[in-house]
């Protein structure tokens, strides 16, 4: 302030002395064009003394003018639980915007509280997982300052779905049918265990093959029907070394026994094992009656390996010509011909063709107890 008032002061003394200079005390009428010249270079080289000092309170017109107050940022708290009222601690939850602006996480206390202090106001969302609930939002609006609570948050335990698929072996498929196969009897009573009304029958193994000849050996049905055809063997006196009577009788029941048992075993089950060949008969059921028939004749000569491949029926064929080379031992001398075998394996052959056409078109028909298979599908059947 002493320097401003000293040059004030200075400026109006000089001013003074100017006018006097100028204008004089006296009577001077004109001024010299080259004083006044003078004066005037004078003037502007004080710029400062010709201007007036700002006092140092002025305000300054170039500060920036105050920005508007930011608004005050508010809390938003919750409780996370389960359906039970029981609180959850350690959940996770996730404060987010919807434009992506602010995103925190915490994670709910022992209590099960969570809290979120400075949050802008605004609308927000909340995600709130925790292991072995399903994961649940929430949403709403915070306004400036505001203390938010979120309504309890109750998690539901996540549902475990687990598919498990059961898928049985192709061994438990084939005695699976196994055991529907000795429920095949026609018209109720005869046994028809060596025929499949499947087409894509799972093969049968060694043990199996055994089991199928075995059931078919001792069921009952077989032991009668043993005893008509040694009983007819007796009236007609066929196999005479036999004799007459009860003795004669009984040869003949254990001959025409032992003929079933050992043509059923090695036919049906040793040698289908050592070749690896399917002894039962596969119904077709389909197609046109000229196309079945000759299914069912060339089936007598012909079976369906364990690989699913048809071949020869090597098993059949060599099982009759065993079980008439073993039947020599026992029948009498007198009916023990060679060629006799061959015959008897010629006449199998021939018989099994008639059979197989009596499966294809009317034995299906008479057998109760026939599952039904859906084409080309082995693990399913229903029974009609």
């Amino acid at each position: 302030m002493a320097n401003s008032a000293r040059k004030l002061s200075s400026g109006k003394s000089l001013g003074r002395t100017l006018r006097r200079l100028v204008f004089g005390s006296g009577s001077l009428p004109w001024v010299c064009p080259s004083f006044l010249l003078f004066c005037v270079l004078l003037l502007c080289s004080f710029p400062a003394l010709a201007q007036s000092p700002q006092p140092s309170g002025a305000p300054n017109a170039t500060a920036q003018e105050p920005s508007p107050a930011e608004p005050l940022g508010g809390t938003i708290s919750g409780t996370v639980g389960d359906r039970t009222g029981a609180v959850i601690p350690g959940a996770r939850v996730k404060l987010s915007r919807e434009d992506s602006s602010l995103s925190q996480e915490t994670m709910s206390d022992s209590d099960g509280q969570f809290y979120f202090a400075g949050v802008a106001p605004g609308s927000f969302h909340l995600t709130i997982t925790s292991p072995g609930f399903t994961a649940k939002t929430a949403s709403g609006i915070l306004h400036p300052g505001e203390d938010y609570t979120v309504p309890p948050v109750l998690l539901v335990v996540t549902t475990a779905a687990t598919e498990v698929k059961v898928a049985m072996t192709p061994v438990e498929i084939a005695e699976a049918e196994i055991k529907d196969e000795e429920k095949q009897r026609v018209l109720g009573v005869i046994p028809n265990f060596y025929v499949t009304y499947n087409s894509a029958a799972a093969p049968l193994n060694p043990k199996q093959k055994f089991e199928l000849a075995w059931k078919s050996t001792i069921d009952p049905i077989n032991f009668g029907l043993t005893g008509a055809i040694a009983g007819i063997q007796q009236a007609t006196n066929a196999f005479s070394g036999y004799g007459q009577g009860a003795q004669g009788y009984a040869k003949r029941y254990g001959a025409s026994y032992a003929d079933s048992a050992i043509g059923t075993f090695i036919g049906g089950a040793i040698l289908p094992s050592v070749l690896k060949q399917d002894p039962r008969y596969f119904y077709k059921g389909t197609g046109t009656r000229r196309s079945r028939f000759f299914y069912a004749i060339a089936t007598a000569v012909i079976c369906k390996g364990d690989n699913g491949h048809w071949q020869a029926n090597y098993s059949s064929m060599l099982g009759s010509l065993a079980a008439g080379g073993i039947s020599n031992l026992y029948y009498p001398e007198s009916d023990r011909d060679p060629t006799l075998t061959f015959e008897n394996t010629l006449v199998g052959i021939g018989s099994n063709a008639a059979n197989n056409l009596l499966q294809e078109f009317l034995i299906r028909k008479l057998t109760r107890n026939a599952p039904t298979y859906t084409p080309a599908t082995s693990a399913s059947a229903s029974r009609p």
